[in-house]
C-alpha cells in the first residue's frame, strides 16, 4: 500500500469527526442517487423506443410498397404481385419477409352501434407474432380452414367495448363501392395494440375475401409489407430496394407512417441528455463539496506532511484517493439501486402509465450491458476529473500556519 492511500484510509469514514462522516455520507448518497437516476432514465428511454417501435413495426411491418400514384386513401390501388420482386427481397440479407397486404375501409353493424373500420388483409405467410403477444381474448385467424378464415376477423379491445362484442360473436359489415356489399363475420380474437391510430381503426381479416370483393384477380393486392433484418439501417434498406423495385411501385418506411410518434421518440433522447447533464452535475458538486470540507477539516495534516517532506502532488493524491473511494461506494450504491428498481418494475410492472397517453399500460424498463458500463466509466471519469481541481486547494496552504490551524 503506497503512502497516499495509506493515509487516505485513515481520513475517510474511519474518521472520528462527526461533521466530515456526516458531510461524507451526504455525497456518497448524491453519487448513489446521481447513478441510479440515471440508469434509470436510460433504462426507461430505451424501454419505450423499444416497445413502441415494436408495436408500430409488429402492425405495420417496416417498409411497406404501393402503387406508384396519388392514391391516399386507405384503399391503396392494385398492384400485380411480382415473383421476381419477391424473390430478389427474400434473397437479400437486409430483409426478413416480405408479405402481401391490402387494406379496406368497411362499416360495423351490430344490433345496436354502428363503427367505420378498417380491415387489414393479410394471407397465411403473414407474421402473426405481434398479435399473439397483443391477444386478450380468443385466438389468431385459422388459415387452415379456408372457407371459415375468410369469415373470421381480429378487432381491438377498444372496438369490442364500443360495440359490445366479445370473442364469437357475429356481427355485419358493410363496404361502400359501386354496390353496397355487406358481409357476416365472426370475432375470432381481441387484441390491444395500445396505440390509438390503430386500436380505433383497424381489424384484421383475411385477404383473399377483400381481392375479392374488389373485384380484383387472384394476382393482385394492396401492396407488400417488408420487415427488415437491422432497424438501425431502415434507411439503407429502403434505398437498396428502390434498386430493384418495379418503378410503377413506391416505398415508404414506418417513420413515414407514424411520424409523429418517431418524432416524439427521438426528442425523448434530448430529455435523457438533460437529465443525465443534472445528474452529473448533482454528483460533482456534492465530491467537491465533500472534498473541499474534508481539505479544510485535515489543514493541520496537510501542515504536518508538508513539514515532513510530503510535496503538494503526494497530498492531493491523498484526497483523491479518498474521493476515488467515497465515488466508488456511492457508484455500488447507485448500480444495486437503479437495477435493483429497473429488475423489480421488468418483472412485476408495478408502476402504470395512462395508456391513452403513453401507448402503453406500464413503464417500459429495457437496459443493455454496454449502457451500464458506459455510465459507470463515464460518472467514475468525470466525478474525478473534477476533483482534481479542488484538490489543488493543498498547494495553498503554509505548512506553519497549517500547523497551528485548529
Amino acid at each position: 500500500m503506497s503512502f497516499a492511500s495509506f493515509i487516505s484510509s485513515r481520513i475517510s469514514l474511519q474518521s472520528n469527526r462527526t461533521y466530515s462522516k456526516l458531510i461524507v455520507r451526504i455525497a456518497i448518497i448524491g453519487i448513489m442517487l446521481s447513478l441510479g437516476v440515471m440508469i434509470l432514465t436510460v433504462a426507461v428511454i430505451r424501454g419505450f423506443k423499444l416497445e413502441i417501435r415494436q408495436k408500430l413495426r409488429g402492425f405495420a411491418g417496416d417498409i411497406q410498397v404501393q402503387n406508384y400514384d396519388n392514391n391516399n386513401s386507405y384503399q391503396a390501388s392494385p398492384i400485380r404481385r411480382d415473383s421476381i420482386f419477391e424473390r430478389k427481397v427474400k434473397a437479400s440479407p437486409l430483409f426478413s419477409s416480405i408479405v402481401p397486404t391490402l387494406d379496406k375501409p368497411g362499416i360495423i353493424k351490430t344490433k345496436t352501434e354502428i363503427e367505420g373500420v378498417v380491415i387489414k388483409g393479410v394471407d397465411k405467410n403473414y407474421d402473426w407474432s405481434f398479435f399473439k403477444r397483443s391477444l386478450v381474448a380468443g385466438s389468431i385467424i385459422d388459415f387452415s380452414d379456408t372457407l371459415n378464415a375468410k369469415k373470421q376477423l381480429l378487432i381491438s379491445s377498444y372496438l369490442a367495448n364500443r360495440l359490445n362484442l366479445k370473442v364469437g360473436d357475429k356481427f355485419l359489415m358493410y363496404f361502400v363501392q359501386d354496390a353496397l356489399l355487406k358481409r357476416p363475420f365472426i370475432v375470432k380474437g381481441i387484441y390491444d395494440a395500445g396505440i390509438e391510430d390503430i386500436d380505433h381503426t383497424f381489424v384484421v381479416g383475411d385477404l383473399s375475401l377483400l381481392v375479392k370483393l374488389n373485384g380484383w384477380d387472384a394476382n393482385q393486392v394492396g401492396g407488400y409489407e417488408l420487415r427488415v433484418t437491422n432497424f438501425e439501417k431502415l434507411d439503407e434498406a429502403n434505398n437498396i430496394l428502390k434498386d430493384f423495385m418495379p418503378l410503377k411501385l413506391r416505398s415508404y418506411t414506418i417513420t413515414d407512417t407514424y411520424p409523429a410518434i418517431f418524432v416524439w421518440l427521438d426528442e425523448l433522447n434530448v430529455n435523457s441528455t438533460v437529465m443525465l447533464i443534472l445528474m452529473i452535475l448533482v454528483g460533482t458538486i456534492n465530491m467537491i463539496s465533500a472534498l473541499l470540507i474534508i481539505i479544510l477539516e485535515r489543514t493541520s495534516l496537510i501542515g504536518i506532511l508538508k513539514a515532513m517532506g510530503a510535496n503538494n502532488w503526494t497530498i492531493q493524491k491523498i484526497f483523491l484517493f479518498n474521493a476515488a473511494y467515497l465515488i466508488g461506494i456511492g457508484m455500488v450504491l447507485g448500480n444495486i439501486f437503479g437495477l435493483g428498481i429497473s429488475i423489480f418494475q421488468s418483472k412485476t410492472h408495478f408502476f402504470t402509465l395512462d395508456e391513452s397517453s403513453y401507448y402503453m399500460k406500464f413503464i417500459p424498463m429495457q437496459l443493455q450491458f454496454w449502457d451500464i458500463v458506459m455510465l459507470n466509466v463515464g460518472t467514475l471519469l468525470i466525478c474525478m476529473l473534477v476533483m482534481i481541481g479542488p484538490s489543488t486547494l493543498v498547494a495553498k496552504i503554509s505548512p506553519v500556519k497549517a500547523i497551528r490551524f485548529k
